[in-house]
This record gives structure tokens, sequence and C-alpha cells, in this order.
């Protein structure tokens, strides 16, 4: 029984996810662009990281490459314990079905759904039965109950968004990735959706990794991590919109 304590206790303080030497290469000799350059970073668990930088940083990239929607050139990525560079394609794809949720900037849902079935949708392709209370849960705290059985052209933004966490969240993933969740929203949407992922991380100590280029959006973190030029470049604890700001100033961003 020790023996097993001392591996839960060992998984449970390993990283979320972890990128190892990461470089990732576009085109070939004179018209190579290296998006990723020997990133080496460690996204803790039960925490709320941003990752920021300018346009063509390699912020989206390194994301990518540590979900495994895309394969870095070279270098390492894990989720957990599980290394995914040494997955073969069904074993990528369970791992994004079980293991991670994503929202995206542009929502992603599938037109022809509800949004009930947009949300159910991961559990539904996993054979998975639905949590009946943990689904209440999240449409209730996202606002979206009266919405279900409403296509996503029937939504507005901030409606649409809040179905894509919801639907990041029904199956309980260890990890999130957020690329730009905010970015097609308004001031006041984009509050809602973040401080529904701050509160997925406070009280069900879910892991988030948001891409953002708003310093607002960022003070939602514990953690913000820089890029530019696909190389890590700087870090900030306990954010705030004017530090982030600072800090964005200072690296020249």
């Amino acid at each position: 029984m020790n023996d097993i304590n001392h591996i839960d206790q060992k998984v449970a303080s390993s990283p979320a996810a972890r990128a190892v030497e990461l470089t990732k290469t576009y085109g070939k000799g004179d018209a190579a662009v290296r998006a990723l350059d020997n990133v080496s970073v460690e996204f803790e668990r039960g925490r709320f990281t941003a990752v920021m930088g300018p346009s063509g940083s390699g912020k989206s990239t390194l994301m990518h490459c540590m979900a495994g929607l895309d394969s870095p050139t070279s270098g390492r990525s894990f989720v957990g314990g599980q290394e995914i560079d040494l997955l073969d394609d069904a074993g990528l794809t369970e791992l994004r079905r079980d293991e991670i949720g994503f929202v995206f900037q542009s929502f992603n849902l599938v037109p022809t759904l509800t949004a009930s079935e947009n949300i159910t949708l991961p559990s539904d392709l996993a054979g998975a039965k639905i949590d009946k209370a943990w689904f209440d849960y999240l449409v209730g705290a996202l606002g979206i109950a009266d919405r279900l059985s409403h296509r996503p052209s029937e939504l507005s933004g901030g409606q649409q968004q809040r179905v894509a966490c919801a639907r990041a969240l029904i199956r309980r993933p260890e990890l999130i990735f957020a690329d730009e969740p905010t970015g097609n929203l308004d001031s006041s949407s984009s509050g809602e959706v973040l401080g529904f992922l701050r509160s997925s991380v406070d009280e069900h100590g879910q892991s988030i990794v948001m891409v953002t280029h708003d310093p607002r959006g960022a003070a939602y973190a514990d953690r913000v991590v820089f890029l530019a030029d696909g190389r890590l470049v700087g870090e900030l604890a306990s954010p705030t919109a004017d530090s982030v700001l600072e800090l964005m100033m200072k690296l020249g961003n």
C-alpha cells in the first residue's frame, strides 16, 4: 500500500504537461522557418498558465505540439507521464479524447448539432455514459441551460464559446488547452469565459494552458510564460494586467 501511495503522490506532483527541447521547423533550406527553437517548459497540475508573445512567436505551435495536434521536428512532449510522441494515431486519438480538453478561438462546434449534442460529443464518440450531474453543473455555471436545444448559428459568440468550454470539460480531462479562447468575444463575454476557466482551476483542480495576446486575460492566470522568435524569454508569477504589459514592453513585444 505504501508503494501505491508513493506512486500516486509522484504522479500527482508531476507536471500536467511538459516540453523538452521542442523544435519545430517549417519548410527547408533558405525557406525554412523555425517556429519553435529548443523550448523546454513545464505546466503544473491544478494551475492556470497563460502563454504570451507577439504574432509568430510560436505560441500556438507550442500548444499544438504539446497537445498532439502537430508533431515537433525534434524534442519530446509529455502529458502527465505519457510521452505523446511515442503514440500511434489510435493512441493520440485516445489521449486527445480522454485526457485533454480543447477550447479554440473559432469555437469549432459542429453546426448541425444542438448545443447539448456538441457538449456531449466527446463522451458520445467514446461510447461513455454522460455524468448528468456534471453536465447540469457545467451548463448551469456557464449560463447556457436555456440554450441547449439551439444550434451554433442560433447562438451568440459568447454562448458558442461557453458551449465549447462545457464540451472541453464534459469528460473531466486532466488538462485543458485553450488557444485564444476570447479572441472573437467582446469584453463582457471574455470575462465570463475567463472567470469560468479560473473557477475550473480553483474549484475542480483543472490544469489549464491558455494562449492569449490579451494582458487582461493573462491576469486570470497563476503564471504567464513569454515566447519570442520561438524561444522562451521570460515568465511572471501572480500576474496583473499591468505587470504583464510592463514585461511585454521590456521584451519588445
